[in-house]
């Protein structure tokens, strides 16, 4: 179900609250992880804080020039697109 429009993205509701245990930890829900196509034991989230709200996204590594996610590589521990990659060696 779509939410409001808030600050540049939109909320969905999904219902559902979750404790977080001694150790600090929440289970993400199995319809938000489904809703972000976040595989268990594969993909990463990242949080934001925006005032008094948590914000999880699905983390999704990019080129630290052009910001795209297509066709990347870790190169001396900086992501790289191939597109990049090819202009650098131009120069």
């Amino acid at each position: 179900m779509l939410g409001a429009y808030n600050g540049g993205y939109i909320m969905r509701a999904v219902g559902c609250v979750r404790q977080i245990d001694k150790l600090g930890r929440l289970v993400i829900p199995a319809d938000v992880r489904k809703a972000l196509d976040i595989k268990r034991g594969v993909d990463f989230v990242e949080f934001f804080v925006d005032n008094d709200s948590v914000i999880m996204k699905k983390y999704r590594p990019a080129c630290v020039f052009c910001k795209s996610d297509v066709d990347i590589t870790n190169f001396k521990g900086q992501i790289v697109c191939k597109s990049c990659i090819d202009e650098l060696q131009k120069k």
